[in-house]
């Protein structure tokens, strides 16, 4: 006859070290790796599927879209909010979204808030959602409906024709506090982990058409600014990209900012690059940012292949690293988009290898985010086979950001039960203040191997099923992550058979 027994073993730490001498009852590190993945609303290019669906057929393509994301063991969805001074949420500063209802300003029918379900359901999977901006840009030439309060005829005197846009004008101060009132406003009003923009701040270049910002620049000159015309722009934006951090610090200090820029600063940096200078042309001072620490994660949008000679995938992100002095996530954006439709020079497996170029340099650099969803939706180009069979095989946290807060939580309670049939029933709870849980780390001992699972902070309970007959679980822990992504001491419980 048989019968099972259990003991509780609560790991600590003595200067620094474990007291097991035996790695059956010790868990690894958990794996540490942002899993990012951009959804696009401007064009409809991720979500939804096009203009003016109804609310619950927009709801049936966000549910899948999270679904396939945790499939994928994804972690963070990077959802675009604020296409051109429009709203994906209720918002008494600018109108709803014609990429939404198919008209500018009309709500969803019947009412719901996207956002408000996009982030509750995003948890409820063990997915940070963070909401993407557009600072400056106005009206897309896609568009075709405007709103009475649209900023372009509320303040006509703030908005600049551009080629085929509407952008702001960066040069005006009332401009930068109308965007900083956008943001600050979603970051008090949802529970957003994070707050992202990416790589438009002046528009890219039309030839040989600048950009008409006469007005503000004479204003700035008369009143004894002495910068050169480009020198001024760049501080516009840098001015922008400084207060915006301290607004979201002062709000709510563990969410997190993150820049996405064009991936090269400046042709020659480093030695060989050539392409476009967002330095000179879109006058954004990327390096700048990161050298300040004016953001919590760094997404340089490096869209070149490995074996590319003018912008050499692992050549530019050991740049960008460089110039990482305050130690911020390093997370290079990825393109999974250019792989197929014909495309020879990109196989899927290309991605596959930028993720182990990244994950080489691991803690300086620490994860990647993919454009966009559209591409991961289905198998057809093979990268989500690729992604699900080989490097994201098995869950990962997201890296750590102790800048913003380095204190664990409490260790959490754990009781674990035989099922009787080689695996266990699982009950566990937080200690300490419910802020403190984000998400509970899962590791599991069977085979003689451990492998980590992660659960959303909301569960409380789980079934751990033996996953053959030679593969017993053997020891069971856990322990709490909160939202800045430290993790507390392992709860460790360790399952035993006896003869009698």
């Amino acid at each position: 006859m048989k019968h099972y027994f259990l003991i509780a073993i609560a790991l600590f730490a003595i200067a620094g070290c474990s007291p097991w001498s035996d790695p059956k009852l010790e868990p690894p590190p958990a794996l540490r790796e942002m899993r990012g993945v951009w959804v696009a609303t401007v064009t409809n290019i991720d979500w939804p599927s096009k203009p003016g669906l109804s609310s619950d057929e927009q709801q049936k393509e966000m549910l899948a879209i999270l679904d396939r994301a945790r499939e994928l063991k994804l972690n963070a969805i990077i959802l675009q909010v604020r296409t051109s001074c429009d709203a994906f949420y209720p918002s008494d500063l600018e109108p709803w979204s014609e990429y939404l209802t198919g008209q500018q300003g009309k709500a969803p029918e019947p009412f719901y808030d996207p956002l408000q379900m996009w982030i509750s359901e995003a948890h409820a999977r063990g997915l940070e959602l963070h909401a993407w901006f557009n600072p400056f840009r106005v009206r897309h030439p896609s568009a075709k409906t405007d709103a009475p309060n649209h900023i372009s005829k509320a303040h006509p005197e703030l908005v600049k024709q551009y080629g085929k846009y509407q952008w702001l004008d960066p040069g005006e101060p009332a401009a930068r506090e109308h965007t900083l009132k956008v943001f600050r406003d979603v970051v008090a009003r949802y529970d957003i982990d994070g707050v992202h923009i990416d790589d438009y701040f002046y528009p890219y270049p039309e030839k040989g058409v600048d950009f008409p910002d006469e007005p503000s620049w004479q204003r700035y000159q008369k009143s004894g600014g002495k910068l050169s015309r480009a020198d001024w722009r760049r501080a516009n934006i840098n001015e922008l990209i400084q207060k915006l951090y301290e607004t979201i610090k002062a709000e709510k200090p563990h969410v997190k900012f993150g820049i996405s820029p064009f991936g090269i600063w400046k042709p020659g940096y480093p030695a060989a690059v050539q392409g476009f200078n967002q330095y000179e042309s879109l006058y954004a001072d990327a390096k700048l940012w990161l050298n300040r620490g004016w953001c919590d994660y760094f997404t340089p949008q490096l869209y070149w292949r490995i074996s590319a000679t003018s912008q050499p995938y692992k050549g530019l992100l050991d740049w960008w690293i460089s110039e990482n002095s305050k130690g911020r996530n390093i997370y290079p954006g990825l393109a999974p988009y250019r792989v197929g439709n014909g495309n020879q020079n990109w196989p899927p497996q290309e991605i596959v290898e930028q993720i182990e170029a990244t994950r080489a340099r691991y803690p300086k650099a620490s994860g990647n985010i993919h454009f966009s969803m559209k591409t991961l939706m289905s198998d057809s180009n093979g990268v989500a086979p690729l992604l699900r069979e080989s490097v994201y095989a098995a869950d990962a946290l997201v890296p750590a950001s102790s800048w913003l807060d380095n204190e664990p939580p409490k260790q959490p309670e754990l009781i674990a039960t035989p099922d009787g049939r080689g695996g266990a029933s699982l009950s566990f709870k937080a200690r300490g203040k419910g802020q403190d849980l984000w998400l509970w780390a899962l590791y599991i001992r069977s085979g003689g191997f451990w492998r980590m699972q992660v659960l959303p902070g909301n569960v409380n309970h789980f079934a751990v099923k033996q996953e053959a007959a030679t593969k017993q679980i053997a020891v069971v822990a856990i322990a709490a992550v909160d939202r800045s992504g430290n993790e507390s001491k392992r709860r460790v419980v360790e399952m035993k058979q006896e003869e009698k």
